[in-house]
C-alpha cells in the first residue's frame, strides 16, 4: 500500500498484478477494503492491473474534518479521473461499491474520457436521503436494528471489530469476515476520534456531502460497457435500485446474487470477477 498525489490530495491506493496491464479502478465505499482481496487477485490473474483506493476521510487518504466535509461527490468524482491520469493507465475500467458506485457514476459521466468500462456493486442513482418514489428505500426494520445500537469505543480494536460483526449479522453478511476486516480497517485509520472511525468504519461521512445536482436522469449518456452487480437480499440499497441502475444505462448487464447482501462474497468472487473481465 502506498498514496499517490491527485488534483493537491493524498489517495491511499493497493496495486495487484503488472504495472503495464489493462488497469481497473476500484472506488472504495469508502475505503479500499471494502472491495475482497479475493477479487482483487482473481482480476490481476485475469491480466488487468488492479488498483483500490480509499476515498477521502478514510484509509490512508487524506483526512480533514468528516464531520464538516469541505469537498462534493464531483471532487470525488474528479479524483476518481485524476488517479487514472496520475497511474498512468488510461482509459480505466472504473468500478465502485456502495457510495463509491455513486462516485463511480459521477465520474464517467463528468469525466468520460477517462474511462472505458465501468461495474456498480451495490449502490444506487439517487444521493444519500430519500431516495425517487419509484426507488426502494433502506429496510427500515433492519436499519432500526443496526441504527440503535451504541457505538463502541473507537480507541478498543476487539470492540470496534465485534460492532462490525454485529452489524454484519443485521445486514445479512458474513460476521466473521466483517470482523477481520473491521480490524483491517481500525489499524489503517489515523486515530480514534469517533468522526474519523465512523467515516473509515461506516463511511457516514458520505451522508454529510453535497451530492447537487442530480445524476439520475443523465445515465443513459453513459456509453461504455456497464455492469451492475447487487446481492439480492441488501436491506440498505435494495435491489430494486440496482434494476434501475441497469435499466437506464444502455446495454447494461445485470448480475443479481442471489445469496449475497451487502459485501461481495467470496463465494461470488469468481464469478464477480469474470463478468468484470467480459466488460475489457
Amino acid at each position: 500500500m502506498t498514496t499517490v498525489n491527485a488534483r493537491e490530495i493524498a489517495l491511499g491506493i493497493e496495486s495487484f498484478g503488472a504495472d503495464d496491464a489493462p488497469l481497473v479502478l476500484l472506488a472504495g465505499g469508502t475505503t479500499m477494503l471494502s472491495w475482497p482481496d479475493a477479487l482483487c487477485v482473481r482480476l490481476a490473474a485475469g491480466g488487468r492491473r488492479v488498483v483500490r483506493y480509499d476515498l477521502r476521510d478514510s484509509g490512508e487518504s487524506t483526512t480533514a474534518d468528516p464531520e464538516a466535509p469541505a469537498y462534493t461527490l464531483r471532487d470525488l468524482a474528479a479524483d476518481a479521473a485524476a488517479l487514472v491520469d496520475a497511474l498512468g493507465g488510461g482509459p480505466a475500467h472504473l468500478a465502485g461499491i456502495g457510495v463509491g458506485g455513486m462516485v463511480a457514476q459521477v465520474a464517467v459521466l463528468d469525466h468520460p474520457g477517462a474511462f472505458s468500462a465501468l461495474t456498480l456493486a451495490g449502490t444506487r442513482a439517487v444521493a444519500p436521503g430519500p431516495p425517487d418514489d419509484d426507488l426502494p428505500d433502506h429496510d427500515g426494520a433492519t436499519m432500526g436494528r443496526l441504527f440503535a445500537r451504541s457505538m463502541p469505543d473507537w480507541g478498543d480494536r476487539d470492540a470496534v471489530a465485534d460492532f462490525a460483526a454485529a452489524g454484519a449479522e443485521i445486514l445479512g453478511n458474513d460476521p466473521v469476515a466483517a470482523r477481520a476486516i473491521a480490524a483491517r480497517v481500525w489499524d489503517r485509520t489515523p486515530g480514534t476520534a469517533p468522526a474519523v472511525q465512523t467515516a473509515n468504519q461506516m463511511g457516514m461521512v458520505f451522508s454529510r456531502l453535497d451530492c447537487t445536482p442530480r445524476w439520475r436522469e443523465r445515465l443513459p449518456e453513459i456509453a461504455v460497457p456497464t455492469l451492475v452487480v447487487h446481492g439480492r437480499r441488501d436491506p440498505f440499497f435494495p435491489v430494486g435500485n440496482g434494476e434501475a441502475i441497469a435499466r437506464e444505462i444502455p446495454g447494461t448487464r445485470l448480475l443479481v446474487l442471489d445469496d449475497a447482501s451487502t459485501a461481495i462474497p467470496d463465494a461470488s468472487v469468481d464469478e464477480v470477477a469474470a463478468a468484470m473481465l467480459a466488460l475489457g
